[in-house]
């Protein structure tokens, strides 16, 4: 059966590291890819770039910082929304929607959260809380849908390096992981740890203390499948070896590939 590659890379600013996104598709060839943390205004978004290496795009950019895309390989590209309800004076730049090849697709940016407590913090519990309440509305809505991006939270112990060291961090305080947890709950499937329960396996290594070359790092990059997905989950993996290119990202490229029937 023929299958789907889907990948996630936060990209730590579109314009910068070009080459080394443009190598990655040269190279993994996926089909959809959703990018996070752009960096870069609307206008400034590398269509022509893109579209040159087969790739048609839509984004909601934001200047110095967040961003959201995603690409596909075919034009069958619809976009559903470029903000995540619940709040009409949020104006960061962390949620994209697209309905591509049969599935809808919600490309997110979760704000990192820190210094926890503080405002930052509760920014993030409730930007969490929105996700939530409509990735609750995705699920009723019985379709194929995947939520997949940067949630900057590391779900268990099992996905961040040392995690003694992370106890009072906005991406491993127990407010957070509960929050994860209370969204996958509504029915959700976490790729990487369904096929990969036990392994440790990481997306994202610091630029400091040589974290890379030592192997501390996070997993922090999710794919979460709805319940007519899940069933056509055939792979799940980190690219790491793009981490260690020269002028990366500090994140890995995530994928997937899904079963998809025959037309």
């Amino acid at each position: 059966m023929p299958t789907i590659k889907i990948a996630t890379y936060n990209v730590n600013g579109v314009n910068g590291r070009l080459p080394v996104l443009l190598r990655w598709l040269e190279e993994a060839r996926p089909d959809i890819v959703c990018l996070q943390e752009l960096k870069a205004p609307q206008e400034k978004f590398p269509e022509q770039a893109l579209l040159d290496i087969g790739y048609h795009a839509i984004w909601h950019g934001q200047k110095s910082w967040n961003g959201v895309a995603i690409l596909s390989r075919s034009k069958d590209i619809r976009e559903l929304r470029r903000t995540l309800p619940g709040d009409d004076e949020d104006t960061h730049s962390r949620y994209i929607e697209a309905f591509v090849n049969g599935i809808v697709i919600g490309c997110l940016y979760l704000p990192n959260g820190n210094p926890a407590p503080g405002p930052k913090f509760d920014y993030k519990l409730n930007w969490f809380r929105r996700l939530t309440a409509h990735a609750a509305d995705l699920i009723e809505a019985d379709m194929p849908v995947l939520l997949v991006g940067d949630y900057n939270v590391m779900p268990t112990e099992l996905d961040v390096y040392k995690p003694e060291s992370w106890t009072e961090d906005a991406l491993f305080r127990p407010e957070v992981r509960t929050a994860f947890k209370k969204l996958v709950k509504q029915g959700w499937t976490d790729a990487i740890r369904i096929l990969h329960p036990e392994e440790r396996i990481y997306t994202f290594w610091d630029y400091f203390r040589n974290a890379y070359g030592r192997n501390a790092g996070l997993r922090i990059d999710h794919f979460l499948l709805s319940p007519e997905l899940a069933p056509k989950l055939k792979k799940a993996d980190v690219d790491k070896h793009v981490r260690g290119w020269e002028k990366s990202s500090d994140h890995a490229p995530v994928w997937i590939e899904l079963k998809v029937s025959k037309k």
